[in-house]
């Protein structure tokens, strides 16, 4: 490899790892516009197995905001990230995969609730990412999510719903 490709492979990799943390950010601010702009236009996520939904970035990002509006803290933790470059029409590099693992920790609202506290809600699992180099850079074409574990307030760990 010459150093100008070794320096575009870095260049990528960093892109892709900014995009997956605007992603975390996005959700956890509750920006839906923002979350939105991070998708090709025809991008796709799926919550289900989180007991969400699967659609287009925009059904999505309405599902998420009702949902987690409940919470007043969010907090992905997006760890272990596994990036492989692919194929596209020819082209090295023009698409990517990267699966991560999650940790979410969340505060549900109160009355009065307005201060620090620990999470009531926490889940955890594995993102798979599937991503587009664009003439607007890297963008997510799909995301879906496999939770693997949660813990709700009070009570023992609940199963995953499948």
């Amino acid at each position: 490899m010459t150093q100008r490709v070794e320096l575009a492979a870095v260049m990528d990799r960093l892109a892709v790892d900014g995009l997956i943390t605007d992603y975390a950010v996005a959700v956890d601010d509750g920006d839906w516009e923002a979350y939105r702009d991070l998708f090709t236009s025809d991008g796709r996520a799926d919550y289900r197995s989180a007991g969400g939904v699967e659609g287009d970035a925009g059904e999505v990002s309405a599902w998420l905001a009702q949902s987690l509006g409940v919470f007043v803290m969010r907090q992905h933790l997006i760890v272990n990230r596994r990036l492989r470059f692919g194929l596209l029409e020819g082209d090295t590099g023009d698409t990517a995969r990267v699966q991560a693992d999650y940790v979410n920790p969340m505060r549900l609202a109160g009355e009065g609730d307005d201060g620090p506290g620990a999470p009531d809600f926490v889940c955890g699992g594995r993102y798979d990412f599937g991503l587009l180099r664009t003439h607007d850079g890297w963008r997510l074409r799909e995301v879906v999510v496999q939770e693997k574990w949660r813990r709700l307030p009070g009570r023992a760990p609940a199963a995953v719903i499948h």
